[in-house]
């Protein structure tokens, strides 16, 4: 059923917490039902993709994009013989400690978490989701998910330092992560830029007219659906252009990674961990074609005078409010004063801010502006400034 070298169900290292095994489920399988009924994941719908304010109810939020890398990774798994249960948990979960507003929220809370000698990451987010926030058992904290999922949770899109981050030691830094794990960053790259061409272009931030001019592999292929349905709609014309190009990316992963891993001589999953670098990947032609378009999304669509403004405003936004609640922690919630004692109040305030949705930031903004902003706006930089210096 499973590869050699995919990492079979046996090898697990288990939970952090012993449980009993289930009739039917895999720990895998378990895993994957344990993120899907979580609050985080529900949370995921309402949390932005690029468009905060959707002018379109087509256009991706969080949810959605997870849902596609999902069915994107599930496939190169089969094709690969990898462990689709493993995979699919790991593309459901991979996104979960994404704050609102998308990347600009993770800037906003990054930039000052690092005024405090500390940084924001949403991978380390959604550690801490699974291991401490998620409430939903008598006998842990947490949802005691498999050693192999909190692995994958932090290292499917990069590498981490023991020595800048000890308290991940446990995750095996050292060490490549499975291909399961690989996997999903490849995935989650092949799921964005498609979506964000179309998404792009239904916004009218972008033309098929500048993306033909300006990506060469995108203009080979739309030729080659002008000729084959010269009389379709446009828009039509560009779903199929984005199914081929999907299905090209999809395909040459495939195809690139098992020659790879078969020229590598790799039978074994503890081998995939060995070796010296990733093993999974793009040929170089389409890899540099898709650099070539996640270079011209933020060209042409991220860093778009639209896009920029609005997030240059959330950025602000998110400051102001993690000032305000740093200076007033008596206005937290209960359960984050309770931490106080025992965490950092930046800390405090970040994962408050980062388990947020976008609707619900707004409302919190509107409300503490409204009742609170207008008797403390004047100090309240200089407050901010004092717990900084504290």
């Amino acid at each position: 059923m499973y590869a050699p070298y995919a990492l079979h169900p046996e090898e697990s290292r288990g939970r952090r917490y012993p449980e009993p095994q289930h009739p039917y489920r895999s720990d895998f399988q378990r895993d994957r039902d344990r993120v899907i009924h979580s609050r985080a994941f529900r949370r995921l719908e309402n949390k932005t993709q690029v468009f905060t304010y959707r002018g379109s109810d087509h256009f991706r939020n969080r949810l959605t994009h997870t849902i596609e890398v999902a069915q994107i990774a599930r496939t190169v798994a089969s094709a690969l013989r990898l462990n689709s249960d493993l995979v699919e948990t790991l593309a459901l979960v991979h996104d979960i400690g994404h704050p609102p507003f998308g990347h600009a929220g993770e800037q906003a809370l990054d930039r000052e978490m690092r005024a405090f000698g500390d940084i924001f990451d949403h991978n380390l987010h959604a550690l801490r989701i699974v291991e401490y926030f998620e409430l939903r058992y008598p006998e842990f904290r947490g949802l005691n998910l498999t050693f192999e999922v909190r692995e994958g949770i932090i290292k499917h899109s990069r590498d981490w330092n023991v020595v800048e981050f000890p308290e991940l030691a446990e995750y095996l830094l050292d060490q490549r992560p499975p291909l399961e794990a690989q996997l999903i960053d490849l995935a989650d790259e092949i799921g964005y830029n498609v979506a964000d061409l179309d998404d792009g272009v239904e916004s009218g931030i972008i033309s098929i007219e500048t993306i033909r001019e300006h990506l060469p592999a995108f203009e080979r292929i739309w030729l080659e659906v002008e000729e084959r349905y010269p009389d379709a709609l446009p828009k039509l014309k560009l779903s199929e252009c984005l199914r081929r190009i999907l299905d090209r990316m999809v395909s040459d992963l495939i195809h690139a990674s098992g020659h790879r891993i078969r020229a590598a001589r790799i039978n074994r999953s503890r081998e995939v961990r060995a070796y010296s670098q990733r093993l999974l990947g793009f040929s170089s032609e389409v890899d540099a074609e898709q650099r070539e378009t996640k270079s011209f999304l933020h060209t042409w669509l991220y860093d778009s005078p639209t896009l920029s403004s609005d997030r240059l405003r959330l950025e602000e936004l998110i400051s102001e409010l993690f000032r305000f609640w740093l200076a007033h922690p008596e206005e937290l919630p209960q359960s984050y004063q309770d931490q106080l004692p025992d965490e950092k109040p930046e800390r405090v305030v970040c994962d408050y801010i980062a388990g947020m949705t976008d609707n619900f930031i707004l409302r919190e903004y509107e409300r503490v502006a409204g009742e609170s902003f207008g008797i403390r706006r004047s100090a309240l930089g200089q407050d901010a400034a004092s717990v900084r210096k504290s």
